[in-house]
């Protein structure tokens, strides 16, 4: 595999181009706004998990939980990937003709379309072994209604997503802008917010046809996966596609599999009357995080594409593990731009924790002890993850794998993982400690 990704990557990046030059600030203006944005669509994410967690589907079958951060993680193992590739492409140079950025958009689109019904399938079905195991008793109904309900949702919010990106990269090649800095972001603000919707409401309507009309679950499984083979046949004829269609399934296939741990998380702690205030803040706090380390990496993975071709050595000598200091520290673009990142994360949630406020969203009333272990969980979640992203980029890029095919779906799993994890061990400190008002889970 290391040997084909170095090919692709010589065929693809034979014309170096210099890195752009870009300050503290300007990083920080054009990262701002897609950053809030982005936010703010994880906040009416958020808004809407905290309402649907009541309806029906949810309360009957809790495996649906677990779905959650399996399908939100489709933008990061999917379109946010598709952004860094795209973005990518565009800055070295690939995307410079319609015939060339008609190639390209035409072999994306069929690929994540693969992707999101393989994916889709898998989670549906990790969603039922990790509901089936603790309870002991399996329900094939609602079990071919996960996998409706999963595959419908993946496919649908990655054709549209997949789309969007696609529209916001040309757009921003155009007005001169990095598309590294604006693509991940803006997928992110609008994914997690079509994501659940389209989950909620397809779940819900397959749900009402389990007693009347038993065969529909089965038929919408059944169609989305006979169009699978037309969407091979198209992303196989595209050479940069053809590529990530045979080696890009393990980051994907793992990180579903890490975000339905984070699902199994989220689904205890939701079952739980003292802590359903976590619905409203899980999107918040691990699209935040996914956000950030995306644009880290969608950078740092430019950054080698335009300044040096990848080692081609067999045994190429292993890159010093990076340390916290030259990751923030450090007075590369790389560093500046972690720097960035990272100070955009308290601001950025103390905006959207108002936000939550100010719409009288969740069971939680947000105190200053909440407030402060909660920036803490958020402050902790990105720092690894920013520095997870230091090493992992440079660490696949030696070993001759692409890394925007391979990194962000990695560290946004993890920062599905890490958030749903420091949040329900956040809501049974509170508990224990005594921060519960009557709001809290009521």
């Amino acid at each position: 595999m290391d040997k084909i990704s170095v090919q692709f990557d010589y065929c693809y990046a034979l014309e170096l181009r210099p890195p752009l030059k870009e300050t503290s600030f300007s990083i920080g203006l054009q990262v701002v706004i897609p950053f809030l944005l982005a936010g703010f669509g994880t906040v009416a994410a958020g808004m809407v998990l905290d309402i649907v967690q009541h309806w029906t589907v949810f309360t009957e079958v809790t495996e649906v939980f677990i779905l959650v951060p399996a399908l939100l993680g489709l933008k990061g193992n999917l379109e946010m990937t598709l952004a860094s590739r795209l973005s990518t492409a565009a800055n070295i140079g690939q995307m410079d003709t319609a015939k060339e950025m008609g190639k390209m958009v035409m072999g994306n689109l069929a690929l994540i379309q693969v992707q999101a019904t393989v994916v889709g399938f898998l989670a549906s079905i990790a969603a039922v072994i990790f509901g089936w195991i603790p309870e002991g008793h399996f329900k094939l109904g609602h079990a071919v209604l996960l996998c409706a309900s999963s595959v419908s949702t993946a496919f649908i919010a990655s054709l549209l997503l997949g789309l969007i990106m696609i529209g916001v990269i040309i757009a921003s090649r155009k007005v001169g802008i990095n598309p590294d800095n604006v693509a991940t972001p803006i997928a992110a603000s609008l994914g997690d917010l079509i994501t659940l919707a389209l989950l909620a409401g397809i779940s819900t309507g397959l749900y009402k046809q389990l007693d009347h009309n038993d065969y529909v679950n089965p038929l919408v499984c059944a169609i989305f996966v006979a169009l699978t083979p037309v969407w091979v046949l198209i992303a196989r004829r595209i050479p940069p596609t053809r590529e990530v269609l045979y080696s890009g399934w393990e980051p994907v296939i793992i990180a579903m599999a890490i975000s339905s741990v984070g699902g199994l998380i989220l689904d205890k702690t939701v079952s739980n009357p003292n802590f359903a205030g976590i619905a409203v803040f899980s999107p918040v706090i691990n699209g935040v995080a996914g956000n950030l380390v995306a644009v880290q990496a969608s950078r740092i993975s430019t950054y080698l594409h335009m300044t040096a071709l990848p080692m081609v050595e067999p045994n190429p000598p292993p890159r010093k593990c990076p340390t916290p200091c030259s990751t923030f520290f450090g007075s590369s673009v790389n560093s500046r731009s972690a720097r960035v990142l990272f100070l955009l994360v308290a601001p950025g949630h103390l905006v959207f924790l108002y936000a939550i406020n100010s719409m009288q969203g969740g069971h939680t009333t947000l105190t200053s002890i909440f407030i402060a272990f909660y920036l803490a969980a958020a402050l902790l979640q990105v720092v690894i993850l920013l520095y997870l992203a230091d090493w992992m980029v440079h660490w696949m890029w030696g070993r001759g794998m692409d890394p925007d095919n391979f990194s962000i779906p990695y560290l946004t799993a993890l920062g599905d993982l890490l958030g749903t994890g420091f949040l329900a061990l956040c809501f049974h400190i509170l508990w224990l400690i005594g921060d519960r008002d009557t709001d809290v889970g009521d």
